[in-house]
């Protein structure tokens, strides 16, 4: 029986342009490669301009911080203050801060006494002319300034870390990006700062006393954290940019991986990696933006969007299951008749199809060939899609006619 097509849900509000996929190019002069490290098992990017990119450019990853678009920023108010243009936070907002920094301190075996040094070194009122130091010359931008301007711009998600140590990556799950709000931050924000001011950087903020006989005074201070623009990236996302788009390279502990070297890494990380990398480059192939995160919300691997997150509404829900040529052997994921009907439901209330992705292999395919992508070629995909049969809808088709 032929399944029958349903267009996908475009979304109702978008802020934002489609931008052309990443390029395929066999002359590595006209590609530029972007660069990735495996931290804590998992892949992120670091460099502001090469999130951006890599984001907009295919909805590749996910901010650690933010539900799905990598946007979230030190502060959601930005303010001009004699010149320069500073995150604004509340004196019980920053206040808040410093007990965060004082519990990550603290973790790090530091005394009480060092901690508080610490603290009040960093949380004395700055006068405007430091500021304006660090900031540099009118008309020109210090390291310090581009790295926040790029982020006042760019906006890519970041990891909450100490002042004192940043090496800490917040892993965190990656939830499924079709799950929020039929909008998308407003690029024309006027909380956004105007990007012809200096900004001088994020160690500096703008505190605001939110206390009645406090006046709304304003004082000038470092912040006790800093918040770094990461993005995180699936298995298969990484891989993918590296094998088959070729505009990536993986760090591991400042030494660029192989295609070789990088395969049997995360082959080790995730036993299954193979099948699911199968199924993500298929539908990649076929023009679909699959994202995971869907398993802890729907019990599946993938959801496939037309075009991307901010456009569409996911279409499929996919499971995908290693089968050999006689659709037998050991399942990934043992289903019972229950568990399967109960993941149809749950895909049918949240308005898209299940669909069962088979990864073919066949009988010969040995544990040396697994060792290398070249096996790809050996796999074959063969979708199935699950529709859920409901008795009281098909009574009234039946009457109607």
């Amino acid at each position: 029986m032929q399944a029958e097509f349903r267009a996908p849900r475009r979304r109702t509000r978008v802020y934002e342009d489609y931008e052309a996929p990443l390029p395929v190019s066999q002359d590595p002069q006209e590609r530029k490669v972007y660069r990735a490290d495996l931290i804590n098992q998992q892949v992120v990017v670091c460099h502001p301009d090469h999130i951006q990119e890599i984001h907009n450019k295919g909805f590749f990853g996910k901010g650690v911080l933010s539900r799905a678009r990598p946007d979230h920023g030190i502060s959601d108010k930005w303010e001009q203050h004699e010149g320069l243009v500073l995150p604004v936070f509340s004196q019980s907002r920053y206040e808040e801060l410093l007990r965060w920094a004082t519990a990550t301190l603290s973790a790090q075996g530091l005394d009480e006494e060092a901690v508080s040094q610490t603290l009040l070194s960093l949380t004395q009122p700055v006068k405007m002319e430091d500021v304006r130091r660090e900031a540099g010359p009118v008309g020109g931008a210090s390291g310090h300034t581009k790295r926040l301007r790029a982020e006042s711009e760019v906006k890519p998600e970041a990891k909450r870390s100490c002042r004192l140590d940043q090496n800490d990556l917040d892993s965190g799950s990656e939830p499924d990006s079709d799950s929020g709000p039929d909008s998308c931050p407003d690029p024309g924000s006027d909380s956004d700062p105007d990007p012809g001011l200096q900004v001088p950087g994020p160690g500096y903020v703008l505190v605001v006393s939110d206390c009645p006989k406090g006046g709304g005074v304003r004082q000038v201070r470092r912040s006790p954290l800093l918040l770094s623009e990461y993005l995180q990236l699936s298995l298969e996302e990484a891989f993918f940019l590296v094998y088959s788009l070729g505009v990536l390279s993986v760090y591991l502990q400042q030494e660029p991986l192989s295609i070789i070297q990088l395969w049997r890494k995360l082959q080790s990380l995730r036993p299954d990696f193979v099948c699911t990398y199968a199924a993500y480059h298929h539908f990649r192939s076929m023009g679909w933006v699959p994202k995971g995160g869907g398993g802890a919300k729907y019990g599946v691997d993938f959801m496939l969007y037309r075009r991307g997150p901010p456009f569409y509404h996911a279409s499929y829900s996919v499971v995908v299951e290693r089968t050999d040529e006689t659709f037998r052997g050991a399942a990934m994921r043992p289903f019972s008749w229950r568990s399967l009907a109960a993941l149809s439901r749950i895909t049918a209330n949240v308005s898209k199809e299940l669909m069962m992705c088979y990864i073919i292999c066949p009988a010969d395919l040995s544990g040396a060939e697994l060792d290398s992508p070249v096996c790809l070629s050996r796999l074959k995909v063969q979708e199935v899609i699950i529709s859920r049969w409901v008795s009281s809808r098909e009574r009234a088709e039946q009457d109607d006619s």
